[in-house]
């Protein structure tokens, strides 16, 4: 095959992979209006209709510009991020297998929000009917969620330089060190009191109910910043892939651009999850679902994981609203059910090179 060939070859895919985002752009705006019509109110696309035209009554605006217009936004958001994150890792360490929740990030995030909420007093109750929940302090409870999530990353990275551990004993190691955070957050709450426990265990549910415009304007804040780096930095990024001594014979400063990749990822985990809590293997099923539409370069790949993420946490929320009447479930323990058998079924049909490291 002559250079002409491969050129037009690559022009080929690369239109089709544009086409496949287009339609996932497609998709994701589709989930965003069934996200926006699902709910016990049974408001359809008739009331959103109205209220979009100015015809709609107060109590239909109140409920679909007031309470799902910020749950729909966050759901997006959060999707979006958590995607993301779970992409850089992944791309990162060359693990298919890694995710802010396999990794140990996101059980950090929790005991760093846990001790915010606990022992810094960064959380309250309010409400008399029915103890809404709140922070008094959400930038107290993002620093200490990031530096506990970043503690988690920073022991995977430590022991996979010093210790020459394969890609698979990474995740496995992150599995370790979440069950760590997990231990200290359970020990922080053995020890509260009842007013603190009841906050500290709301941040334990990854709910979008408790979502507002400010929660979405902190994550647009972190999320979009760390997208456009991620975007410029995507040809570095895939360059990590054929290994640490090709891509710095290539210019790539592969310790600066792997660690500011797990910051970023880090913050992004970090921000969602101390606003909304533990939503599970979003980070994971996303970036690998992406993968197997559009392939693994990144320019594409970052895209296309952005826009299946907020497709899966949409769709989750959906159904979350909608499996049992008038009950509004835990989104991340929708998350949970159909990654856990993802995560199991790519732990299976993973690489099984004993000597593949995660470091070279």
């Amino acid at each position: 095959m002559n250079g002409n060939s491969i050129i037009v070859e690559i022009e080929k895919i690369n239109r089709k992979n544009r086409k496949k985002t287009a339609l996932l752009a497609a998709a994701a705006a589709l989930s965003v209006l069934l996200c926006f019509c699902s709910g016990a109110s049974g408001l359809g696309i008739s009331e959103l209709f109205r209220v979009l035209t100015g015809a709609g009554t107060d109590g239909e605006k109140l409920i679909l510009l007031q309470i799902r217009l910020p749950r729909v936004t966050a759901a997006a958001l959060a999707g979006v991020g958590l995607s993301v994150s779970g992409c850089i890792m992944q791309k990162v360490l060359n693990n298919p297998l890694a995710s802010p929740s396999t990794l140990g990030v996101s059980n950090g995030a929790v005991f760093g929000a846990n001790c915010a909420i606990l022992l810094f007093g960064a959380g309250s109750v309010k409400g008399a009917v029915n103890g809404s929940l709140t922070v008094s302090n959400p930038y107290t409870v993002t620093i200490c969620a990031f530096a506990a999530a970043f503690l988690g990353i920073a022991v995977n990275l430590v022991l996979a330089a010093k210790k020459r551990f394969s890609s698979e004993t990474v995740v496995l190691c992150g599995v370790a060190v979440g069950a760590f955070f997990t231990a200290g957050t359970t020990v922080l709450q053995y020890f509260s009191a009842d007013s603190q426990l009841s906050s500290a265990v709301f941040w334990s549910f990854g709910d979008l109910g408790r979502a507002s415009f400010r929660e979405c304007v902190f994550m647009s804040a972190v999320i979009v910043p760390a997208v456009v780096f991620t975007a410029i930095r995507s040809r570095d990024i895939d360059l990590l892939e054929q290994g640490g001594e090709t891509a710095l014979s290539l210019g790539v400063n592969v310790t600066l651009l792997r660690f500011v990749c797990l910051i970023l990822s880090s913050l992004i985990c970090a921000v969602c999850v101390s606003f909304i809590g533990i939503i599970g293997f979003i980070g994971l099923t996303a970036p690998q679902a992406a993968k197997r539409i559009v392939g693994g370069k990144m320019s594409i790949l970052l895209p296309a994981s952005a826009l299946c993420g907020m497709i899966l946490l949409l769709l989750s929320d959906t159904v979350a609203r909608s499996v049992i009447s008038g009950v509004s479930l835990p989104v991340g323990a929708v998350t949970s059910l159909f990654g856990g058998p993802v995560f199991l079924w790519l732990l299976l049909n993973s690489h099984r090179g004993g000597n593949a490291h995660a470091f070279d």
